[in-house]
């Protein structure tokens, strides 16, 4: 109806002429009441509106305490020449921001002609697309969408974060009134680039992307500058309904919206005729199909990555991050990680312990099996890999989960499945893991910065993200390994002692009467070693001896020193007290076990002139806006060896790979050095080595620790030699630098000591000392004079046995390896036969002999032993004759 002066005048008119006067005088009067009491409505609801709409206002927060930067940032991981190898992400942080002169141009103009086409013009809000909507939504009987623009868009994404949330119109209105209101504000003080920027960085993009160059690089492998124009049509069709739109799931949804966002900016005048053509025919969609079968998996990180982003992690904590914060960092802040992984290394270790070729025959599959079972009555039963091995176990008692055949493993499966599930029940879900055994770790550091510069966690194809990582996690037995570490460098860099200091490798027990056995033989010995040829022919006897004299608290502080932070001192569980401060410490039998990382920056602290470095995995870490956070360039250095000593080890470990147990670890061109490790039950092995630029630790084993076969103990050397054979393919040959106060000297190589002319000739050899440590006594081996028939020593005068000739004695051993539980063996003896200790450098003919009451029956009783003997031994020559 027409309320208006005019229309009330007229009619009047009408009634005036059509009906009684009474009557049109009274509808009349009816009528300006109505007017009245509409105009006092009208008034009043204004009034109130406006009230509403001030207080909606005042609510609204200050422009300038707001921010609409998105958040939640990728974080990436980089090798050491600056290339991305990981990226560290989780929900909402699949974003990359990157500034308005990275986004084509067609990229910025697309998204304004599909989205706010007015967006340079009008001041955050847009009267004519709030009127079409308002009529839309009198039409509908509800607020729709539309009206947004880019500026209020990227309001609600990122300060109106909760808008999700809204329960009904009134919240909506509410929101939008604010949004419109700070929208008007936000341009008042911002750019329209710096608001198109910050929209295009915040915009969800579908497939988990946020911002354009997220999505650029997922859908088609480029940054968002390098887009074409009909690629650039395809990411702004996306962000009206990101799933509807999504290019890979609904190509054919977005070709239609991507025809729309090409329509507009022709119309627009953004793009020629020409240009629309190329555009519209171009076939986009076979380009994303494509990339996404290269980039569509999800990503898996390598060893490498999982390291860094564990030590990150520490690292984070130790800075005083909680647990909350150092995740939202790692995977939502938008780290820039730079790490020390040397791409072409890296790549060579992938390649060789990915070929099956480098390993012996036998190898088998290691099964580890979860079954839920949903019960006919609804309740649920789990299965544990220790519930089908106990099951199997039944029927063969050594069975251990390995296969040698992944079918036959399956099989096995099938069999178990079939025995547990009963009428009614149903597979719940199940969990099937086979792993390739042996396994295997591998480490590679540059010594001189400490350096990671590569690393191998595991055998066969890595499945997720974080999982198992024998470099960074397993603790294994070192065995041998531990030999040089626990025992030879600490005897020479603390004890005085030589490369040429000898022990009699000669049957010998541990405290506890225990025998201790060398590898080659349970009842072989070699006699007098010296520390050189003990490391490289890995003696076991001659380390325990060693280890004895200078107290294995001493060799346990040596390998604190050296970095390892597994080993155990005096722990205490129930009524057990755990120390790995005992002899078995010289070959490595200690609780826990070892990292392999430890192990190798060890090593590569004795390849490193005796200073330790702390191994480094990232040199440092900024935030998304290039602050260092975190920072590892200066490295955290001790030393650990004098030079000298780290030098006469180097040179016994050359041995080693030249003549000794290392010598399958050699590769022709390069200078050596390395130490093997074995247990006494061949479950773990090792080979830890360097060049003057590298430093290398590999290990193999069972995961289950079922013995290794003599074949798969070679794997370590083995992977050694065809790995760092690779990596020194280009590098020149060089040795090992010689410090200040290495001297050389002429020993005599039984005693380690000077060689009495005429003498010790056969055995001179000359030896490195480190300055000072040059015997200045003479050889106690080789001797002239009165010797005992009966042992072998020096006689006494009262032995009844003496006789003058030349011989080899045993020297005078440590009072510390005086037991009663200990032997020797005879030199002289040519069956063998044994003595006590010698802890005089005599026989035992002596006062104290022939004090006693029946010292003439004892003398007949070794006459007669030592006549059984001579015969023996004049039987045995006359055979090999």
């Amino acid at each position: 109806m027409n309320y208006g002066k005019e229309g009330i005048k007229k009619r009047q008119r009408e009634i005036n002429a059509k009906g009684p006067k009474w009557v049109k005088k009274f509808l009349l009067i009816l009528l300006e009441i109505i007017f009245v009491l509409l105009l006092a409505v009208g008034v009043i609801g204004g009034a109130a509106g406006i009230g509403v709409f001030k207080g909606i206002i005042s609510t609204a927060p200050d422009i300038s305490k707001i921010s609409v930067a998105p958040t939640g940032q990728s974080s990436f991981v980089y090798d050491k020449d600056g290339n991305q190898i990981a990226k560290l992400v989780t929900a909402n942080a699949n974003r990359i921001p990157v500034g308005y002169d990275q986004m084509c141009d067609n990229l910025r103009n697309a998204f304004v002609a599909i989205e706010d086409e007015r967006f340079y013009t009008h001041n955050g809000i847009d009267i004519q697309r709030i009127l079409s909507v308002g009529i839309k939504a009198i039409r509908s009987g509800h607020l729709g969408a539309g009206g947004s623009t880019i500026t209020q868009q990227l309001l609600k994404n990122n300060f109106f974060t909760d808008w999700v949330e809204e329960e009904n119109d009134i919240e909506k209105l509410k929101r939008k009134i604010q949004e419109q209101y700070l929208a008007v504000q936000l341009e008042k003080v911002m750019s329209k680039e710096d608001i198109l920027t910050n929209y295009l960085n915040t915009i969800n993009c579908g497939q988990s992307t946020l911002g354009v160059q997220a999505a650029s690089l997922r859908y088609f492998g480029k940054n968002a500058k390098d887009l074409t124009l009909s690629e650039c049509a395809v990411i702004a069709a996306i962000t009206q309904k990101p799933t509807y739109y999504n290019p890979i799931i609904h190509p054919e949804n977005n070709k239609n919206r991507m025809t729309d966002v090409l329509n507009a900016m022709l119309r627009l005048g953004y793009i020629t005729e020409a240009e629309y053509d190329q555009a519209i025919n171009d076939n986009v969609y076979d380009r994303i199909k494509e990339n996404n079968e290269v980039h569509g998996e999800a990503q898996v990180n390598s060893y490498f990555v999982d390291a860094v982003t564990e030590k990150l992690e520490d690292d984070l904590l130790a800075a005083g991050y909680s647990e909350n914060e150092v995740y939202s960092l790692m995977y939502s802040g938008g780290l820039r990680i730079y790490s020390t992984m040397d791409p072409e290394i890296q790549e060579i270790c992938d390649e060789e312990f990915a070929n099956e070729d480098n390993y012996p025959a036998g190898s088998t599959w290691l099964l580890d099996y979860r079954l839920t079972v949903l019960k006919a009555d609804g309740t649920y039963e789990n299965h544990s890999s220790e519930m089908f091995k106990a099951y199997f176990k039944q029927q063969k008692s050594s069975f251990n989960m390995l296969y040698k055949e992944q079918e036959t493993a399956y099989e096995a499966i099938e069999e178990y499945k079939a025995a547990v599930l009963e009428e009614g029940d149903e597979v719940f879900a199940e969990a099937v893991e086979l792993t390739p055994q042996p396994q295997i770790s591998f480490t590679v550091e540059d010594q001189h910065t400490g350096h990671v510069v590569a690393m191998v966690g595991g055998r066969g194809e890595k499945i997720g993200n974080r999982t198992y990582n024998r470099a960074t996690q397993a603790t294994r037995q070192p065995g041998s390994c531990f030999k040089v570490l626990s025992t030879f460098a600490p005897a020479l860099d603390s004890k005085g002692m030589t490369l040429a200091t000898v022990f009699n490798d000669a049957p010998f027990n541990y405290y506890d009467g225990t025998p201790v056995t060398n590898w080659y033989g349970q009842d072989t010995y070699k006699g007098l070693c010296s520390i050189r040829h003990g490391v490289w022919y890995s003696l076991n006897i001659v380390a325990v001896k060693c280890l004895t004299v200078i107290t294995p608290e001493l060799g346990f502080n040596y390998l604190t020193n050296f970095g390892f932070t597994t080993l155990e001192e005096g722990k205490v569980i129930g009524n057990q007290v755990y120390t790995d401060i005992g002899q078995p410490l010289a070959l490595g039998g200690i609780t826990n076990g070892v990292y392999n990382i430890e192990l190798n920056a060890a090593y590569a602290s004795i390849a490193n002139d005796g200073m330790y470095v702390e191994p480094i995995l990232y040199t440092h870490v900024t935030d998304a806006n290039g602050n260092i956070i975190l920072d590892n360039r200066e490295p955290v250095t001790r030393r650990t060896l004098s030079e000298q000593t780290a030098f006469l080890m180097t040179e016994a470990m050359k041995d080693c790979v030249n003549i000794g147990t290392g010598t399958p670890a050699k590769f022709p061109g390069m200078t050596i050095a390395g130490k093997t490790g074995t247990t006494s039950n061949q479950q773990d092995v090792w080979f830890a080595g360097y060049t003057p630029y590298y430093t290398a630790t590999c290990w193999a084993g069972y995961d289950n620790n079922a013995e290794l076969t003599n074949a798969q103990a070679g794997i370590p050397k083995t992977m050694f030699k065809v790995v760092m054979s690779r990596i020194h393919e280009e590098l020149p040959n060089k040795n090992f630098d010689v410090p200040t106060g290495i001297v050389r000297a002429t020993i005599c190589s039984k005693s380690g000591k000077l060689p009495i002319p005429g003498l010790c000739d056969a055995c001179l050899k000359e030896e490195y000392f480190a300055e000072g440590t040059v015997p200045e006594e003479y050889c106690d081996v080789h001797f002239a004079g009165r010797v005992c028939a009966y042992d072998g020593l020096r006689a006494t005068d009262q032995c009844p046995f003496a006789y003058d000739g030349v011989v080899e004695l045993l020297p005078v051993e440590d009072e510390a390896l005086w037991s009663g539980s200990n032997v020797l063996v005879n030199p002289l003896d040519p069956l063998g036969a044994t003595v006590q200790v010698n802890t005089t450098g005599y026989c035992h003919h002596n006062d104290a002999f022939f004090a006693q009451e029946n010292w003439e029956g004892i003398l007949q009783g070794e006459q007669w032993e030592l006549d059984q003997r001579n015969a023996a031994a004049q039987a045995a020559m006359e055979a090999g004759q």
